[in-house]
Formats: C-alpha cells, sequence, structure tokens
C-alpha cells in the first residue's frame, strides 16, 4: 500500500506532474500540498473498496478549501449529465471525469459514439450555464449550488 513517504520518494524521483487519485479529505490534500503534488483526483474508485463510502461530490468542497489553490483539485465519481458537471464546477473542482458516458457511446457507436457523448456533455453543461445565468465557465461559483441541513 502506498504511504505519504511513497508518495515524497516519486516526487524526488521525478520533476513530471504528479496527481494523486483517491483523495477523500481534508487532511489527505493537505498532505498532497505539503509533499509538493500538482493535483488530486477526488475520487472513491467507484466505491468499489468500500460501498459505504461517501460521495466525491460531497468530498469535494473539504478538499478544494484544504488546497487552498496552490494545486488542482479535480473529480470523479457519479457525473453523467451537464448539471452534474455544473455542480462540480460550482464546488470549486478544476475539471470532473466522466468516464461511465464515454465507455456507453464507446461500448455503443465506437470512436463516434464517444464524440457524440462529448458533444452531448458540452451542450448539457452550456444550456445548464445558461439556465443559471453564466456566460463563461469562469463565471460559475458555489452561489449556483444550494445546500439543505436535514434534519437540523
Amino acid at each position: 500500500t502506498p504511504t505519504w513517504d511513497s508518495v515524497r520518494k516519486l516526487r524526488e524521483l521525478t520533476d513530471l506532474p504528479i496527481i494523486l487519485k483517491g483523495i477523500m479529505t481534508a487532511e489527505d490534500t493537505e498532505m498532497a500540498v505539503k509533499t509538493g503534488m500538482n493535483g488530486v483526483v477526488v475520487s472513491s474508485h467507484g466505491a468499489r473498496q468500500l460501498d459505504h463510502v461517501g460521495a466525491t461530490i460531497e468530498a469535494l468542497p473539504e478538499c478544494v478549501q484544504a488546497a487552498g489553490g496552490k494545486i488542482a483539485v479535480m473529480v470523479d465519481g457519479g457525473f453523467r449529465r451537464g448539471t452534474d458537471v455544473l455542480k462540480a464546477l460550482a464546488l470549486g473542482a478544476s475539471a470532473v471525469g466522466v468516464a461511465r458516458p464515454y465507455l456507453w457511446g464507446l461500448t455503443c457507436f465506437g470512436d463516434a459514439g464517444v464524440a457524440r457523448v462529448m458533444e452531448l456533455m458540452n451542450v448539457e453543461l452550456a444550456l445548464d450555464m445558461g439556465m443559471a445565468g453564466v456566460a463563461r465557465i469562469s463565471d460559475i461559483d458555489r452561489s449556483l449550488v444550494r445546500f439543505r441541513n436535514w434534519g437540523e
């Protein structure tokens, strides 16, 4: 199992950018910054290891805050529509991984299917941005996401 010491050694071995995937906490994001990583991917690896792991969209805000703008914070896991991407960007994601829709497109229609999925995602995101009143990706901010405090 990789440790933070392993990550430090990897950083010493190369000047290439290093992005850690599988980050789900502020503490791990802070360690990624301290060890000189270039970014993190907030990811539960599809929750295949532990099916009770929280959603990545829930972990994203604390990781973005912990990064403090020093490194890129990307996210994946369960993003299927333009509205999903809009929410992740609003919560501070630098980029959003969208794997399964691409795989569905590839499985059904090959390269053309992947291209069509990408086109649909872009159109959905553009429409959602328009409905939210934002013209540019840089205009997307946290005000577009409402949080509910269930049970409080």
